[in-house]
């Protein structure tokens, strides 16, 4: 597994053990438990995995989902830490980088951020361009349903258009969390919203993320 990606996991690993399997997580509807399931689910069984993205396998991807979240949650945890099996497309390290690093962040901020206590991060600058690469490259995408015109900025004034449209709202922040708000978590980004006040709301209402 690739530095990031590998980072990563194991951050996420260590976290949802710390929290146990009923903390929240900033994943509606979602215990600890539910997302380490979800994680497992992802990568071990691609048969299910499919409904993440398509409509019609979500049937199979709930009953797969509920199979493993009745698993003992300390499976659960070893299971994401050791990684994917051999014969997954995520064992390869190109694949685990491209799909896991981002995954895995936001999945670990889903964690931190949803206890009262959280503080934010420092994410190392090696790590804090790769995920800029991937805003640059999946923004569009990440931005599809937004109701107004959105502008991710980075502080040295980089910016990517993840939606265009007027009014234009500008979110400035730093890539961990200009990430963050764009896979749907506004409200736990630390970002400034600029824009008129209603265009603002709306931005910070959307539905976002892959």
């Amino acid at each position: 597994m690739s530095t990031h990606a590998k980072r990563e996991r194991l951050l996420l690993a260590d976290l949802l053990e710390a929290a146990g399997p009923g903390a929240p997580t900033l994943c509606e509807g979602w215990k600890t438990r539910d997302l380490a399931a979800h994680v497992v689910v992802r990568e071990r069984r691609l048969d299910a995995a499919g409904g993440i993205m398509i409509g019609a396998l979500k049937g199979r991807l709930d009953r797969v989902q509920g199979e493993f979240t009745a698993k003992p949650y300390e499976e659960l945890i070893q299971l994401i830490r050791t990684g994917p099996p051999k014969f997954s497309p995520y064992s390869l390290k190109q694949v685990d980088e491209g799909a896991n690093a981002v995954e895995f962040f936001v999945h670990a901020e889903d964690v931190r951020r949803a206890q009262p206590d959280w503080s934010p991060r420092e994410v190392d600058p090696v790590f804090a361009e790769s995920l800029w690469r991937r805003l640059e490259k999946a923004a569009r995408l990440m931005g599809r349903k937004a109701p107004v015109g959105l502008v991710l900025r980075r502080p040295d004034g980089q910016t990517v258009v993840a939606h265009r449209g007027t009014p234009v709202v500008t979110v400035t922040g730093e890539p961990g969390e200009l990430t963050m708000f764009a896979s749907g978590r506004q409200d736990a980004a630390k970002v400034e919203v600029d824009g008129d006040a209603e265009a603002s709301a709306k931005a910070i209402e959307a539905t976002l993320g892959m």
